[in-house]
């Protein structure tokens, strides 16, 4: 890197001007100053706490303008984020690391900032106020500001720590050299020494390079993280970050490097006398104060630990000399982590400025908590986490203990007594959950505590601890209360409550910058505040900070659909109506980020639905077919073993015996799984992709249609029966549930819609939960709306009463179509209402009131999609182009049984998943050879450039499944196995872009595998799994060629019967246990009189054998 360095200016003192060539194409910068004479700050040290001090004193100086600030960095770099070091092995590009971009420090005022970089400080002269650079330039100043930071220790005793490929982690230069040689060492072991914050943050980067076959990370305590956390916190954190791959060695000290004859690692030796083999080493063992500056100009610094002393004023032993950061030592402390140094920065900027007309700020105990997220494990600790250690550091005046003279006895008689602490204490091995709170002995005050695996209490349990503040809760409720969701939005946090501990930034700064209007985005809160801008991690708390405020103002919160739009789902489909855009591309063209863009898995559907809820052609046409979700891709629903589930309109569950028969024979004839679902019809599993033209013509035949059940459209409308049969009836709930299925039955919508009718307020349809729900009245019908089951189950709300049943059907018309012009992407009618300004009186009033004047409009957007319904199946059966895609595979007649079935209770189904995902490196698979063998002919994928998702093929090519893909001009290939669950379903896919990147998402679970490029065959979203991919290509002989390994070589990585999934591999069923009490399916005790169960239960079961409880 001695190439890039700067050049210094040869003069006798720093003269205003810029010095060129910085490693960075930036040049050093000087403002001319304006006005009269001002004070000059110089600030040694360009690092996160001399660029906050930068910014606070250019802040709170704007009106006096008493200060011009000369700041000089030894890197050649503008100040970066340092926490941030981990992403910089992702990017490779330092300007997506600096705290402010270039424009930002021409932008100050004028005069008010001049840096120079790659300039070394190399000594102070207090009696001159004047400080020296390297080159023989002079700066002289008014007040110095030392914030020269640390540097990472590197322990010079051990023999070899001079060798090529011993490393620290500190400066962008420290991770250069690390990328560099790491390039010329792939495949061989990478060495972490330390197993701190720094040290797994080392881990981390080491990792992301992808060069070394294992990464080892070395740690003399019984568990990492040693300054943070207990050892059973330390040890769920060893356990998680072997979990992802990281090999940790406790209890070890390294004695000594062992080196080649060029003086390169090659491995290392332990104190204990054990070798292990490796070709690099970084030292990540803690940082040492960068003192030697003020040492030798006379300052006074701290002879145990370094540092320059500072008072509370951080002041030094010299005049108008001061110290901020890692550098500075207050009452024998150093502080290695960022947000005391923003602390430092923040009193002294007060204090130069403000303190004329207000009291001094002082330099307090600063609060050491910690939150963040280290390789993938939310870590966080807070307040005195050790207080049950070490004892409290400080306990509020009014829990203090007071010892009388039979405490002092017992001293010493037995020994100190144990701290005043009690600690509250939760462990969940099963979640990787550990959370350990610290309480006065009377429970009445928090001290601190530490929590792994979840951290969201952490922002309000920091506040209680530094407000010292007496409890109105039982600790007991810290635990049991800790994982209510909706504790996440910042709503009941003070303003005054810390949310960025990097930047001590607190709510209230948040609120207000939204509120006065300099924030507009989460971008310019960053900007303004700099909460997120250290480690990130309050970045999703300020993000519901400035949401819930923007709502509040009334303004506009930016909901994007995905990365390829800034828009809602409900902005596009207006850009789409007005516009009469009709295919995917033209979407792009007009409102897309990329106009040449395939879209991603999470925009095509909802362009798919937008353009069936505006157009309603087939969904399997080929301008439509590659735009749908998983289960509309083949008109079922796909399930664990590929097979698909049949299930046909039962309106209102009304059904004749005669279809009920048609159903039956159907099932028996295809051995299909049959089961009653929820909304009163006959669910069908079990139905090969290349059996579903013909089941679906024989239910046609027999009177049925296709139910929907595979789309986001209305399921059921489930009624009981009403005045129909019942004695308490009085409405026909099952007349009207029949009119309202038939009517809104195909139509696409934002997500699946659930109906229900009841004939009285008994409410055996359970309408008060769906989508939208009648219940009969005396006067007709109570209309409800916005309720749903599920995993966040929520009660409807009334639209209207005592609706007469001709008024029924409009007033469903304009709530159904407002919500399907309105919702967001994949928003039930519960939560669209919940976020729908106003709620249900806003509701009333467009769909009642007509306030908004688009009632007509509404009614007659539902008529117009009403009249041109068409049956799905029906059509797929008379299209030939349709019917071809209903084959397993696309180059062979030939059939494979992907998953083992099982008898259950009479019917057969799929075998349970296995236990595990397979963790094999598919992506890395080393073939003896690999050669072109023809595929599958071209013609196949005829028009696939023009096709929103290419086309695709599934390929049997011996025992081995493969997917082929055309895409953007592009040839894709690669296994047809998904490796999270071993379905073989990849083919089926719906493909995602970003630039050149394409990648696959797996239909079942949405696991994305990329598809091309140096990270081909990686999965973006679960690091633990990966795919084969092989190059394809199209030649002028009309084949597709793949280049693959020899048939018996593919079968024994990829083969079908190597992977499906067979029985037993889940271990023990789930009712096992059960049924050995009760017998198989429970039927054990089937036809016993009571007396004779106790009479057994009593005696230990028959003839006096025990039960298996």
């Amino acid at each position: 890197m001695s190439s890039n360095l700067q050049p210094q200016v040869p003069v006798e003192e720093i003269k205003p001007g810029p010095i060129e060539g910085g490693p960075d194409s930036v040049k050093g910068f000087e403002n001319e100053s304006h006005g009269g004479q001002r004070k000059k700050v110089v600030i040694v040290g360009l690092g996160m706490v001399g660029i906050s001090f930068i910014e606070k004193l250019i802040k709170l100086d704007a009106k006096r303008r008493e200060y011009d600030i000369i700041v000089i960095g030894d890197e050649g770099h503008l100040a970066y984020n340092r926490v941030g070091l981990t992403s910089f092995f992702q990017h490779r590009k330092v300007e997506n690391l600096y705290l402010n971009p270039k424009e930002w420090y021409s932008a100050c005022p004028p005069g008010s900032l001049n840096y120079h970089l790659n300039t070394k400080v190399t000594e102070i002269h207090p009696e001159h106020k004047l400080v020296s650079c390297s080159s023989g330039e002079t700066v002289p100043y008014d007040i110095l500001v030392l914030a020269t930071g640390s540097d990472a220790l590197l322990p010079r005793h051990t023999p070899g720590h001079d060798a090529a490929g011993v490393f620290v982690y500190r400066t962008i230069e420290d991770l250069q050299k690390l990328i560099d040689y790491s390039a010329q060492k792939k495949g061989t072991v990478g060495v972490v020494v330390g197993g701190g914050l720094l040290g797994l943050e080392a881990a981390k980067a080491m990792i992301d390079l992808e060069a070394f076959e294992k990464v080892k990370l070395i740690e003399r305590n019984r568990w990492v993280l040693s300054r943070q956390l207990d050892g059973d916190a330390g040890g769920l954190v060893v356990e998680q970050v072997r979990g992802l791959g990281l090999d940790v060695l406790l209890s070890k000290r390294v004695g000594k490097i062992e080196v080649t004859e060029e003086n390169a690692v090659k491995g290392v030796v332990f104190e204990d006398g054990e070798k292990m083999e490796c070709s690099t080493i970084c030292f990540a063992i803690g940082i040492k104060a960068r003192d030697e500056l003020a040492r030798r100009a006379g300052i006074k610094c701290a002879d145990r630990g370094g540092g320059i002393v500072v008072g509370e004023d951080l002041r030094t032993s010299k005049e108008d000399i001061y110290a901020i950061g890692e550098c500075a030592s207050w009452e024998n402390q150093t502080f290695g982590l960022i947000a005391p140094g923003i602390e430092m920065a923040e009193v002294l900027s007060f204090n130069l400025t403000q303190a004329k007309v207000h009291s001094y700020r002082k330099f307090k105990r600063p609060d050491l908590s910690t939150k963040l997220k280290l390789l993938g494990v939310e870590v966080a600790s807070f307040g005195d986490f050790f207080a049950d250690r070490d004892g409290p550091k400080h306990l509020p005046i009014r829990a203090g203990r007071k010892e009388g003279s039979l405490d002092a006895l017992r001293k010493l008689t037995d020994g100190p007594a144990p701290p005043p602490v009690k600690a509250l204490t939760y462990k969940d091995p099963f979640q990787a959950v550990y959370k350990k709170y610290l309480f006065t002995v009377d429970g009445k005050y928090l001290l601190g505590g530490m929590m792994i695996g979840d951290t969201k209490d952490y922002v309000k349990l920091v506040p209680m601890v530094k407000n010292q503040k007496q409890l109105d809760v039982p600790p007991s409720q810290f635990i049991l209360g800790a994982s209510k969701e909706e504790d996440d939005g910042g709503d009941d946090l003070e303003d005054d409550t810390q949310i960025c501990s990097c930047h001590n930034v607190t709510k209230g700064d948040v609120v207000n910058t939204v509120k006065d209007g300099t924030c507009k985005s989460i971008g310019d809160v960053k900007s303004c505040t700099k909460a997120g801008t250290g480690c990130g991690g309050c970045m999703p708390l300020v993000t519901s900070i400035f949401n819930s405020t923007m709502k509040s103002m009334g303004q506009e919160v930016k909901n994007h659909m995905c990365p390829h739009f800034n828009y809602s789902r409900a902005d596009l489909y207006n850009i789409i109506s007005v516009k009469k855009l009709k295919t995917l591309a033209e979407v792009m063209k007009e409102a897309g980020n990329d106009p040449t863009s395939q879209g991603c898995e999470a925009c095509k559907p909802s362009i798919g639905s937008i353009f069936s809820t505006l157009y309603n052609k087939h969904i399997m046409e080929k301008p439509l077919h590659g735009l749908q979700e998983t289960n509309d891709r083949f008109l079922g629903n796909i399930q664990r073993n590929g097979t698909f589930s049949v299930i046909p309109r039962v309106s209102a569950g009304e059904i004749t015996p005669d279809k009920l028969i048609v159903l039956g024979n159907v099932a028996k004839k295809y051995n299909l799984y049959t089961k009653i679902t929820g909304g009163q019809r006959i669910d069908m599993f079990g139905a090969q992709k290349q059996d579903l033209i013909a089941i679906w013509s024989e239910l046609i035949e027999g009177g049925f249609e296709s139910g929907h059940a595979y789309a986001k459209s209305l399921r059921t409308v489930k009624s009981c029966v009403g005045t129909t049969w019942c004695r308490y009836g009085i409405g026909d709930s099952v007349g009207m549930a029949v009119r309202l299925e038939e009517r809104y039955k195909s139509i696409r919508s934002p997500h699946k819609m659930k109906g229900g009718v009841s004939g009285c307020v008994r409410e055996c349809a359970e309408a008060q939960n769906k989508d939208f729900g009648l219940i009969a009245t005396e006067k007709g019908f109570n209309i409800f709306v916005g309720g749903n089951g599920g995993a966040s189950p929520k009660h409807s709300e009334l639209l209207a009463k005592d609706v007469p049943p001709d008024d029924v059907v409009p007033i469903l018309d304009r709530y159904l179509m407002f919500y399907i012009r309105t919702a967001d992407k994949l928003q039930r009618t519960a939560r669209w209402l919940e976020n729908l300004p106003g709620g249900i009186k806003y509701l009333r009033e467009v769909v009642l009131q007509d306030k908004l004047g688009i009632c007509a409009s509404l009614e007659a957007q539902m008529e117009e999609l009403v009249g041109t319904f068409f049956d799905e199946w029906a059509e797929a059966i008379r299209d030939p182009e349709i019917r071809k895609k209903f084959a397993q595979f696309d180059n062979t007649s030939d059939t494979l049984q992907n998953m083992e079935l099982e008898e259950d209770r009479g019917q057969t189904r799929p075998v349970y998943w296995a236990k595990e995902s397979v963790k094999e490196d598919f992506r890395n698979t080393k073939w003896t050879s690999l050669t072109w063998q023809p595929i599958i002919e071209a013609s196949h994928f005829k028009g696939a450039d023009e096709a929103p998702n290419g086309i695709s093929a599934t390929i049997k090519r011996g025992d081995t499944q493969l997917a082929v893909f055309r895409v953007k001009g592009k040839w894709l290939a690669s296994q047809q196995m998904c490796p999270h669950k071993r379905s073989f379903v990849l083919s089926d896919g719906l493909i995602g872009d970003s630039n050149d990147k394409l990648w696959v998402s797996c239909p079942n679970h949405k696991r994305n595998f990329e598809l091309n490029g140096e990270q081909a065959g990686r999965c973006q979203n679960d690091e633990e799994l990966s795919i084969a991919t092989f190059p394809v290509e199209e030649r002028e002989d009309g084949m597709v060629y793949l280049k693959l390994p020899p048939v018996h070589e593919l079968d024994g990585v990829l083969g079908t019967k190597k992977w499906m999934v067979k029985k037993g591999e889940s271990g023990e069923g789930p009712f096992e246990k059960l049924d050995r009490r009760l017998g198989p399916n429970g039927v054990g005790m089937r036809g016993r009189k009571p007396f004779e169960t106790k009479k057994a239960v009593a005696a230990g079961g028959p003839n006096g054998a025990t039960i298996d409880w």
